[in-house]
């Protein structure tokens, strides 16, 4: 039994983070109702809001690890529209925020765990599907709202370190749309700043305890060498209508958690 729930959590590490890849959204909102839902289907095993959340938040730290790295090695090129002032307000709130949001989903009800996730798949939605308009001035000019940046980052890391989310597919909308962050500069500084949190979050997870620890280590293996086989499609396909079904994907799951909870 043991043997079908690691096959099973390596599966969805692969399936959650190949289309976090392809799309270029936060793996978490993916996983969260996969780990929720699927392995109880198969009668593998059974998780808990808590440690759902606590194997997606070290799922999102490995794959944004790998993502830092992926585009590190890209050159000169794709380094230059990384901003270091913006990863050091938006990093440091957004560390403070899910080490704090980390440390109280150990505290909370798993439903209210559950309610949290809801609210941000019903947002996730909403932001997938309006159209991201960015400017492409050069970053060396850049200039922002820094109380907003910290502010916004505070809250999507506390929200984000609750339900084991980078928080991308929420921040990225925020530095396009209200800080008018350049679109090259907010993809590679997002980066960043995702993998900034989910050290917080991890962290938070920690000091929680209750992690479980194979189907954690098997889910990242999964996430792993998903991540990277979809951004490799991402480049050779239109993922429009792709991006269409996730969010009904995301909808679906966003009702069965909310009825759940009522």
């Amino acid at each position: 039994m043991d043997t079908l729930l690691y096959i099973i959590m390596a599966a969805l590490g692969l399936i959650g983070s190949f289309f976090s890849g392809l799309l270029g959204i936060g793996g978490a909102i993916i996983n969260y109702p996969l780990l929720l839902y699927v392995p109880p289907l198969f009668g593998a095993a059974s998780f808990s809001a808590h440690e759902v959340s606590s194997i997606s938040m070290f799922q999102v730290f490995f794959a944004s690890l790998a993502g830092v790295l992926a585009f590190r090695k890209k050159g000169g090129g794709a380094q230059a529209v990384f901003h270091k002032g913006l990863v050091a307000y938006m990093g440091s709130s957004i560390l403070a925020g899910s080490l704090i949001g980390g440390f109280l989903s150990g505290m909370l009800d798993g439903n209210m765990i559950n309610l949290i996730y809801g609210i941000l798949a019903v947002l996730a939605v909403i932001l997938m599907l309006i159209p991201r308009r960015g400017t492409e001035e050069k970053a060396g000019d850049l200039s922002f709202n820094k109380f907003i940046a910290v502010g916004a980052s505070f809250l999507v890391g506390i929200v984000s370190g609750i339900v084991g989310a980078g928080g991308a597919f929420i921040l990225i909308p925020i530095m396009l749309t209200v800080l008018k962050i350049p679109t090259r500069t907010t993809i590679a500084s997002s980066l960043a700043i995702v993998f900034i949190s989910a050290i917080g979050g991890v962290a938070g997870k920690l000091t929680g305890g209750g992690i479980p620890l194979w189907p954690t280590v098997f889910t990242v293996i999964g996430s792993l060498i998903g991540a990277p086989l979809g951004s490799k499609v991402s480049s050779k396909i239109n993922v429009k209508w792709l991006r269409y079904g996730l969010v009904v994907l995301i909808a679906f799951t966003a009702v069965k958690t909310w009825l759940t909870i009522l």
